[in-house]
């Protein structure tokens, strides 16, 4: 019989779980031929989250609780759930129900046929709001225009994944994880299931605009260097433009005579100058910044504790 692992990470998620759980007992129910895993990782909730986990961990023996020191964030989270699920395939889930359990079913099938990697596309965001759909939108566009390994569009993390994909992600040396990147990086026979994503089924998602800017610049950042040469370029240009307007003042006072620019246009060439030259620093930061933190070799995360009902 062949284990499907479902990874679950959780941050504040106590009015969500008992629903989720409903719906895929039900899911798992249907796949009598399966044994079923559910990895649940606690990324440093402050409500009852971990007491509700823990509780259904001693209830149950299909049910792995991973308790992380603190708040590492959800890559780091997912990660972990990834590292610790034993399955033939792994699930990547939310815990708020916008990833439909019943899809599971759908994906093991896909599996079954031979395809390692069974995407789940979101055919509809109308449950997101505007602001994130248009945005999500310019990150896929740009992200694969600039970056050595295309995003497919619309697709988050849940998916699914043989054993094999999930060898290749856990022995990925980095720290710093852009989950989607890694993911499309890996490769393998893909697949792609349509699905239309439900309402958050309770609860608030903790991801803001400044974390998903955030998150938008870690993939970037991650997985392409084209920032560094668009500045390269941007300098080019800029030098070229002033070559020019210096050849044009150079011939207007051999024709016209000597005159005496503005301050103005002098103070503002500084300016654009200066700021062109301080959001260069910025970007190489960026690059060196990520360096630094990956020359320490941290760990994504720290787990506390392991609760199972077989200890």
């Amino acid at each position: 019989m062949k284990t499907i692992s479902v990874v679950i990470p959780c941050h504040n998620e106590q009015d969500s779980l008992q629903p989720l759980f409903e719906r895929l007992d039900g899911v798992f129910a249907k796949a009598a031929g399966y044994r079923f895993e559910v990895v649940c990782v606690n990324d440093g909730s402050v409500d009852r989250t971990l007491d509700i986990l823990t509780g259904l961990a001693a209830e149950r023996a299909d049910i792995v609780v991973v308790d992380l020191s603190r708040n590492f964030g959800k890559e780091a989270a997912l990660s972990a759930g990834l590292k610790t699920a034993s399955g033939d395939a792994v699930i990547p889930m939310d815990a708020d129900l916008q990833d439909p359990p019943d899809l599971l079913i759908d994906m093991i099938s896909k599996w079954e046929q031979g395809h390692e990697v069974v995407l789940a596309r979101r055919s509809d965001r109308s449950s997101d709001a505007l602001s994130k759909r248009w945005s999500a939108r310019l990150f896929y566009r740009f992200h694969n225009q600039v970056a050595d390994v295309t995003i497919p569009p619309d697709v988050g993390d849940f998916r699914l994944m043989d054993r094999v994909v999930v060898d290749v992600l856990n022995g990925l040396p980095e720290s710093r994880r852009f989950m989607k990147g890694l993911f499309a990086w890996a490769g393998f026979r893909t697949v792609t299931i349509d699905y239309q994503r439900d309402p958050r089924a309770a609860g608030k998602s903790s991801f803001n605009g400044w974390r998903l800017w955030n998150l938008a610049l870690e993939g970037i950042t991650s997985f392409s260097t084209a920032p560094l040469r668009i500045w390269t370029y941007l300098g080019v240009f800029v030098a070229a433009i002033a070559m020019l307007w210096a050849g044009w003042i150079t011939i207007r006072t051999l024709v016209y005579g000597v005159d005496v620019p503005g301050y103005a246009s002098l103070f503002v060439a500084v300016l654009f100058l200066g700021g062109l030259q301080l959001i260069g620093i910025g970007v190489v930061g960026e690059y060196l910044g990520r360096t630094y933190i990956e020359s320490k070799g941290r760990p994504a995360y720290v787990i506390r504790k392991i609760f199972r009902r077989d200890g």
